[in-house]
């Protein structure tokens, strides 16, 4: 190899293999959110299962809708979640409870679920 022939590919297999990590990292950090919303959607429907079967339990015990979304705040907040909304329905109640999502730097995200529970 006189004369400077054979050096244009030095280097090469360095640049890929830089460029393909990066590339990983970034298939990584989008996996690991993904995961978190997961995470996050299950803990928020647990959330709401629980909140809506506490609720539909103080309405059918005490027979008043206060007392029933009383009920469904206290077992949200128990499960590290907030009660959005509580809707008595004849003898059911429908809930909505929101978690924190994953932490994302440019934006909050919140997780919703929404469950319902009564005779029926």
């Amino acid at each position: 190899m006189a004369g400077g022939e054979g050096r244009g590919e030095r280097g090469g297999a360095t640049v890929l293999v830089v460029a393909m990590a990066g590339v990983l990292m970034f298939v990584m950090a989008g996996l690991a959110a993904v995961g978190g919303l997961v995470t996050a959607q299950r803990r928020a429907q647990a959330a709401a299962d629980l909140a809506a079967l506490a609720a539909a339990s103080a309405l059918a015990a005490l027979g008043g809708p206060t007392d029933a979304c009383a009920a469904a705040d206290r077992v949200a907040g128990a499960n590290a979640a907030v009660l959005d909304a509580c809707t008595p329905e004849g003898r059911a109640v429908r809930v909505t409870v929101s978690v924190p999502g994953p932490d994302v730097p440019w934006k909050e995200v919140r997780v919703s679920a929404e469950a319902r529970a009564g005779p029926g």
